[in-house]
């Protein structure tokens, strides 16, 4: 896919959630809402990790957080249902976009949470 599609798809309005359905659809589930920060090493920048990494994310109905790192890292924070955050860790380590290859993927800090502290998934720049 080019950029310029790319740019197109990832522009559409997102795949339509509501933050309100997802954090009731968790509780009245049982499921509990969770926070992980992580960190993906390998070849991450400059092969549009960060768009697919935002895609996948909003495809999910994760809410967080991500960008690069002056290490030549993507770092970033990712908040949802916990079936959903280990779907995006599995994304995060194996998958990622066509033309990253990813070396490690680190997640650490998680934890429940009561709610969520973002509202969407962006990509935050430096």
């Amino acid at each position: 896919m080019n950029r310029l599609a790319l740019n197109r798809v990832l522009s559409r309005p997102s795949y339509s959630f509501s933050l309100s359905r997802l954090y009731t659809s968790a509780m009245s589930d049982k499921e509990d809402l969770i926070s992980v920060d992580y960190e993906i090493f390998g070849r991450v920048q400059g092969v549009f990790f960060r768009k697919y990494t935002q895609a996948e994310g909003k495809k999910l109905g994760l809410v967080g957080w991500v960008q690069n790192t002056e290490a030549g890292t993507v770092q970033g924070q990712l908040q949802g249902p916990s079936s959903k955050i280990k779907q995006m860790q599995e994304w995060l380590k194996t998958t990622g976009s066509p033309k990253s290859q990813i070396i490690k993927a680190e997640f650490k800090n998680e934890r429940k949470i009561e709610g969520l502290d973002h509202t969407n998934f962006k990509i935050v720049r430096p």
